[in-house]
């Protein structure tokens, strides 16, 4: 990303459309994506993701610069991009439980 984005947030390429934390984020906090600053709806653990664009249901959720995954529900920036709002495509949705482990 040319444009700043906060220091608690690793992003691996410029064509990433999350930020990967590098810490706990609480819910309240506010944390700037790409120049924007936003305040976050719920609390971010380490090593989850943040939305750095806008996503609508069927967008692919680049991480390394390559997709990890897909939206499954429309994502704004600052949301938390989890097992909630996309799917694997490494792992087939019918291979996770409902609290998203392996079966």
């Amino acid at each position: 990303m040319a444009e700043h984005t906060d220091n608690r947030l690793i992003i691996l390429s410029p064509d990433d459309t999350i930020g990967v934390a590098r810490c706990g984020i609480e819910q309240g906090e506010d944390v700037v994506l790409a120049g924007q600053s936003v305040q976050l709806a719920t609390a971010v653990s380490m090593g989850h993701k943040l939305a750095l664009r806008p996503m609508a249901m069927g967008d692919k959720v680049l991480k390394y610069g390559v997709s990890i995954g897909s939206a499954t529900a429309a994502i704004a920036v600052g949301d938390h991009v989890h097992l909630h709002n996309m799917k694997s495509d490494y792992t087939p949705t019918y291979a996770l439980t409902k609290d998203g482990k392996i079966a």
